[in-house]
């Protein structure tokens, strides 16, 4: 069976070991531990954790699952559209967006958004 250290479930999830130890220790996600004492948790555990309908950031309804929180790095404005960039973890995410959306939710070098990604299309939403 696959088992994952807490550094490696951190590096999957893209969240910190910090945050992979609360969940242990809050029993949201099982753990064992390995001959040397270290906490680890089985490829079956994980996968199904990560399936789980349990609220890990308090976003609204949505179809669209696939979401990257990050920061915003760049934005590029013309007289109708916007070019978003956001870093989330070791991925960019570029979303192409009307001026006034980008405006209305105040996008600017610095603010924590998330990138929502359906299919081809990216939507930002600002976190709750």
């Amino acid at each position: 069976m696959t088992a994952f250290r807490i550094s490696e479930v951190a590096s999957l999830l893209g969240v910190s070991a910090d945050t992979v130890r609360r969940w242990i220790d809050s029993e949201r996600l099982p753990a064992r531990r390995d001959e040397q004492g270290h906490r680890i948790v089985s490829g079956a555990d994980l996968a199904a954790f990560v399936r789980s309908p349990a609220d890990r950031g308090g976003t609204a309804s949505s179809s669209a699952r696939n979401r990257l929180r990050g920061i915003v790095t760049e934005v590029v404005r013309d007289g109708v559209m916007a070019q978003v960039e956001i870093q989330a973890g070791p991925f960019r995410v570029v979303s192409l967006m009307s001026r006034e959306a980008a405006d209305e939710l105040g996008l600017e070098p610095g603010v924590v958004a998330v990138g929502v990604i359906k299919s081809t299309n990216v939507v930002v939403e600002l976190p709750q």
